[in-house]
């Protein structure tokens, strides 16, 4: 049926093999079916003194090793290393054919792969794999039958992808309606229409810093609470006012993850990492635990209503978070995971945790320090950070209409993905019925 070649690695040790003209093929390059450009090049020498070969445009290629069950074809003449095979096709075998056929089977290559850390199937396992050899014009048809019922698949699997992509808008544009006084009326407007007075939000911050006074339990003396920098701020709806996130709740960093701080007095507690605080939810699958005293056990044990906001990782990740509702009981954070804790339950923690998700994934952005790998904020620049203060009365309307709005995405995009599921789950029954041997 084909002829399957193997390929193999030029020694790194060797600069001469590396960067020339020829594409060198491996796993990392198999992320579609049909891969454009591959990631590194060697040099026709390294083809001449090492185990690799050069493989014909438009040949099938799968993984045997890493990726079991990968294929692709490419448009040009590439090298492959050792964890791919070339399958040439013989003239009573057409090349989709059998490329839809080691698709077919990618589950069951996955299955028979051995090995401890990466599995991988033998190159005599591949050749003695039954084959379901149809007549040449047969092939040809079921090709053609495949093809039109993946293009049906394709553009249904697109049109679910655009709509969670909507979906997505949607929900991006509920919450800056929310935070720019446009999802509800205003309570300016209500007062104006009922004839009657209410409670700014600058009257409500003014009592928050109350709070703050009455709370402070830092050493030294006071400190009062800066005003913010409003300026390229959007402009506040009728009745609001901005302040700094430590004008409003108390910031506080988390506990250090270190190996030799083992304490013979301390208990095992659970604690939150940067992997469980997610934009707008938390990811409590893996929870790990720390060894932490019974004061700092205390001191960082979460309370519910805390806002949550990431202190570093990628910069796309800075700032991120959600609310704690206590989910675990003792649960305390880790220091790349700062607290926030208002001062007075008259201003919403959602509220905050939605507009530092939006607004905020700018801002943190901007003020984060970038180091080689990682980017991250520090405690000064939470601090800093804007938020908005709509009247009170108006933020209990403004979560209401949030969240119903958002529990409505919520149910279309669980809809959105179980469709997308059965697709994928059909183009897997398509092809496994396309190479059926009928008895």
């Amino acid at each position: 049926l084909s002829k399957i070649i193997g390929g193999g690695t030029p020694s790194r040790n060797e600069l001469s093999y590396w960067g020339g003209d020829i594409p060198w093929l491996t796993v990392k390059d198999m992320r579609s079916r049909r891969p454009a450009a591959a990631q590194e090049h060697i040099t026709e020498r390294a083809v001449a003194e090492s185990a690799t070969s050069i493989i014909p445009p438009d040949t099938v290629i799968t993984a045997t090793r890493v990726g079991l069950g990968k294929v692709v074809r490419v448009p040009y003449a590439a090298a492959i290393n050792q964890d791919l095979k070339a399958l040439i096709a013989g003239p009573g075998l057409d090349k989709s054919y059998l490329e839809y056929w080691i698709v077919s089977i990618a589950a069951f290559l996955e299955s028979i792969g051995s090995g401890t850390t990466v599995k991988g199937i033998r190159l005599e396992t591949l050749r003695q794999l039954p084959f379901p050899l149809a007549p040449l014009a047969e092939q040809r048809e079921i090709v053609a039958e495949l093809e039109k019922h993946f293009s049906r698949l394709d553009e249904a699997v697109a049109n679910l992808q655009r709509v969670k992509a909507n979906l997505k808008r949607y929900k991006a544009s509920v919450l800056k309606d929310a935070v720019e006084g446009r999802l509800v009326p205003t309570e300016a407007e209500l007062a104006r229409r009922e004839g009657r007075s209410f409670e700014t939000g600058e009257q409500l911050l003014q009592r928050i810093l109350g709070a703050r006074r009455t709370q402070w339990n830092k050493k030294g003396k006071f400190k009062e609470a800066a005003a913010p920098v409003v300026e390229g701020l959007p402009k506040l709806p009728e009745g609001w006012a901005w302040a700094r996130l430590d004008s409003v709740a108390a910031l506080k960093g988390g506990i250090t993850v270190d190996s030799k701080r083992a304490d013979p007095t301390a208990s095992m507690v659970p604690y939150l990492r940067v992997a469980n605080v997610q934009r707008g939810y938390l990811d409590l699958t893996e929870i790990k635990q720390i060894n932490a005293s019974d004061e700092d056990a205390a001191e960082l044990r979460l309370k519910f209503g805390d806002i949550l906001f990431n202190e570093g990782g990628d910069r796309d990740k800075l700032g991120r978070g959600w609310i704690w509702e206590n989910q675990l009981a003792d649960c305390i954070h880790q220091n790349h995971v700062f607290r926030a804790r208002v001062f007075l339950p008259e201003m919403v923690p959602k509220l905050i945790s939605w507009w530092g998700n939006t607004f905020g994934k700018d801002y943190f952005q901007r003020v984060g320090k970038q180091t080689t790998n990682l980017a991250s904020i520090n405690l000064g620049k939470l601090s800093e950070f804007p938020v908005p203060i709509p009247p009170a009365a108006e933020q209990l309307r403004l979560v209401a209409e949030i969240e119903r709005l958002l529990s409505v995405v919520d149910r279309v995009a669980i809809e959105v993905d179980a469709n997308l599921k059965r697709a994928q789950s059909l183009r897997s029954a398509v092809l496994a019925k396309s190479f059926e041997i009928e008895d």
